[in-house]
C-alpha cells in the first residue's frame, strides 16, 4: 500500500478504533527503521485487531469484507499458479454465491490483483476483503482437494520405484508445497495430508502375505484407507523410515522415530514405530495436531458439577490425583487441561513423561530414556530436588515409582498421574497388588478420575429415532427417560465420512477420598465394596455418565455401551 494510503488509513483508524497517537507514533517509527505495512505493524504490535483494520479498509476502498467458509473455492486454478504465489500475496480466488471473485486481505495490490485476472482469464470480477486465516485456510484447502488420488498415485508405482535411492529426498516444510515427482513420496505425503485433514489419530500400514493394507483410527475405531500393491511396500516403508530418521537398514528390529510435518496451517508431530514381523515391517504412526494442547476443562465433556469439583481438587497444595483409562482414552489430555489451568508464574511444575506429547510454555518437562536408565523412579527422585509444587508423573508403572510419589505427596507436593485401571474403584486394588499399604493410599490420594472416549453424534446429519426398550436398558435407561422418548443418531454424510459421528468427547466417573472413603480403604480393597460406597456417596458410573449424554443427544446407545460396558 502507498505512504499517502497508508496515512489516510492512519487518521480513519485514529478516528474509528481504539488506537492512540503515541502507538500510531511507534509504528510508523518501527515503519522508518525497517519498513513494511503500517497496518500490519500495528497488528503485530496489538494496537488494533485485523477486524478493525480490515473494516476500515473495506469503507475506505468500498469493497466488500466476507467470511470465506470451507470449499468456497473453485480448484480449477491449482494447476495454473504455485501454491507459493497465493500465500505470499495472501489472496485467492473463491465463488460467492455463484459469483466468481477474488478475495485479498491487501486491497493496495493492484498490480498482482491484475495479473492473476489476466493469467485466470477473470477481467472484470469483483474484489471483496477476507480475514488473512480463511484466506490461508482456504488456499490449502482448495491444493488439499485437488491432490491426486491415492488410486492414480498407486498406479503410477512402478515395480521399480521399489529400488529407490532415497539419499536425496529433502525435507519439506509444508506438505502441499512439496512438488515432488517421486510417486511413493507423493503417496505418503497424501496419505498425512488426508489422516490431518479427516482428524485421524493413528495411521497402521499392515504387511499381509501377497497384500498391503493401510487403515487409519478415526474418533478411535479403524477404518481401512486403502490397499496399495505389494510391491510398494518396500519404498513406502523406507520413506517414511527415512522421515523419521530411522535405520532404513535395519529391518529385523523395532524402532522408533519422530516426524515434524505441517500440513497447511497444521504442525503435526508424529511418533513412528516399526515392528518386523513375517509378512514385513508393520508401522503405526500416532499423529498429534499440537494445536489441541489449548485445549481446556471446559472441552473435556464433564458436567458443570464435577467440573467443578476437579477444579477444586487440583488446586489442592497435596496429595495425588490419578486419572485412569486404557491406552488412547484421553488421560495424557486430561492431565494437560489440568496442569494448563493451574499453570501460574508462582507455581513450579515439573513433569517426567515417556513420551513428551505436548510442550507446554513455563513447565519443565523430562523425557525419560532408558538407555541411560532414566526411568520414571529415578527421574522423580531428581525432580523432587528442583523445588517444584506440581509434579506430573507420565505413568505409574512399578512400586518403586508409586512409593515416590506417594512420599512426595506427604512432603507437600501436588502430584499428578495415571494407571491402566478398568474404572476408578478398581485403582485402589491396583495399588494393593502393587504392594503400597493401604494407610498410605488412604492419606495420599486425593482424587481418581477414571475416563473413556465416546464419539460424538455429527450434527450435520444427525436424525431422531424411537430406540427399542431393550436397547436402551443396556445402559440403564427407560424410554420415559428421553426427551419425548426420542434418542439420536447420525445418518452418515461427507462431513463425518459416512461414520455417523464427528469427534470425541469424555465420559467420566469420579472418585473423590472423602472421611468417610478412607476409612473404608483401610479396610478393604474389594473393588466391588468401595464402588458400592461410592456410588452411594453420589459417584457416577462411566456408563450413568454416557447415559447422560446420549439424553442429551450428544452421543447414541451403542457407543456408550461399546466403549462403557463392564
Amino acid at each position: 500500500m502507498a505512504r499517502t494510503a497508508q496515512d489516510r488509513i492512519a487518521r480513519l483508524l485514529l478516528e474509528k478504533t481504539a488506537l492512540s497517537e503515541e502507538q500510531l507514533a511507534m509504528a510508523r517509527e518501527f515503519r522508518r527503521k525497517k519498513g513494511g505495512d503500517l497496518g500490519r505493524i500495528l497488528i503485530r504490535q496489538k494496537a488494533i485487531q485485523e477486524a478493525d483494520l480490515l473494516q476500515v479498509l473495506a469503507e475506505d476502498f468500498q469493497l466488500d469484507l466476507v467470511t470465506l467458509l470451507p470449499q468456497t473455492s473453485d480448484i480449477s486454478f491449482v494447476s495454473k499458479l504455485p501454491i507459493s504465489f497465493f500465500k505470499n500475496n495472501l489472496l485467492v480466488p473463491v465463488v460467492l454465491e455463484g459469483e466468481p471473485c477474488i478475495a485479498l486481505n491487501d486491497p493496495g495490490q493492484f498490480q498482482v490483483v491484475d495479473d492473476l485476472r489476466r493469467q485466470l482469464d477473470m477481467a472484470g470480477c469483483r474484489i471483496v476483503l477476507s480475514p488473512e486465516r480463511e484466506i490461508i485456510r482456504t488456499i490449502n484447502s482448495a491444493y488439499d482437494m485437488a491432490s491426486i488420488s491415492a488410486e492414480q498415485v498407486i498406479q503410477d508405482i512402478d515395480e521399480e520405484d521399489a529400488d529407490l535411492l532415497f539419499s536425496k529426498i529433502e525435507e519439506v516444510e509444508n506438505l502441499l508445497d512439496d512438488t515432488s515427482d517421486s510417486p511413493v513420496i507423493r503417496l505418503v505425503n497424501l496419505m498425512l495430508s488426508q489422516a490431518v485433514r479427516a482428524g485421524v489419530s493413528d495411521i497402521h500400514i499392515e504387511p499381509q502375505q501377497s497384500s498391503l493394507k493401510i487403515r487409519q483410527r478415526l474418533d478411535g475405531v479403524l477404518y481401512d484407507m486403502f490397499t496399495p500393491p505389494k510391491h510398494v511396500q518396500p519404498a513406502l516403508i523406507s520413506r517414511i523410515k527415512l522421515m523419521a530418521k530411522m535405520n532404513i537398514a535395519e529391518k529385523r528390529l523395532p524402532q522408533d522415530g519422530r516426524i515434524e510435518i505441517k500440513v497447511g496451517n497444521k504442525d503435526i508431530d508424529i511418533r513412528a514405530s516399526t515392528l518386523p514381523t513375517a509378512s514385513g515391517e508393520r508401522v503405526v504412526l500416532r499423529l498429534l495436531d499440537k494445536s489441541t494442547i489449548g485445549m481446556s476443562l471446559t472441552d473435556l465433556g464433564m458436567t458443570p458439577e464435577r467440573l467443578k469439583l476437579f477444579s477444586n481438587i487440583i488446586s489442592s497444595p497435596n496429595g495425588i490425583v490419578l486419572v485412569t483409562g486404557p491406552t488412547g482414552s484421553g488421560k495424557t489430555t486430561t492431565l494437560y487441561a489440568a496442569l494448563s489451568a493451574i499453570n501460574r508464574v508462582d507455581i513450579n511444575i515439573i513433569t517426567v513423561e515417556d513420551p513428551i506429547e505436548y510442550r507446554i510454555p513455563g513447565i519443565g518437562q523430562v523425557q525419560v530414556n532408558p538407555k541411560i536408565d532414566l526411568n520414571f523412579a529415578s527421574g522423580l527422585r531428581s525432580i523432587v530436588r528442583q523445588d517444584p509444587d506440581v509434579i506430573l508423573i507420565g505413568e505409574i508403572r512399578d512400586l518403586e515409582t508409586a512409593e515416590i510419589a506417594i512420599q512426595s505427596a506427604l512432603t507437600g507436593h501436588l502430584v499428578f498421574s495415571t494407571l491402566h485401571t478398568n474404572d476408578a474403584p478398581s485403582t485402589i486394588t491396583r495399588l494393593r497388588d502393587m504392594g503400597l499399604e493401604s494407610f498410605l493410599i488412604a492419606s495420599s490420594i486425593k482424587a481418581i478420575l477414571a475416563q473413556r472416549l465416546v464419539r460424538v453424534i455429527c450434527r450435520t446429519c444427525q436424525e431422531a429415532y424411537t430406540p427399542n426398550p431393550a436397547e436402551l436398558a443396556r445402559i440403564g435407561l427407560t424410554p420415559d427417560q428421553l426427551p419425548d422418548g426420542l434418542a439420536y443418531r447420525g445418518k452418515g454424510c461427507d462431513d463425518c465420512l459416512n461414520t455417523g459421528y464427528r469427534g470425541r468427547t469424555g465420559i467420566h466417573e469420579f472418585l473423590v477420598m472423602d472421611a468417610e472413603m478412607k476409612k473404608i480403604v483401610l479396610q478393604t480393597s474389594d473393588a466391588a465394596q468401595l464402588k458400592h460406597h461410592a456410588c452411594s456417596q453420589g459417584m457416577k458410573t462411566l456408563l450413568q455418565d454416557g447415559a447422560v449424554k446420549v439424553i442429551n443427544g450428544q452421543t447414541t446407545v451403542e457407543e456408550v455401551y461399546r466403549v462403557a460396558q463392564s
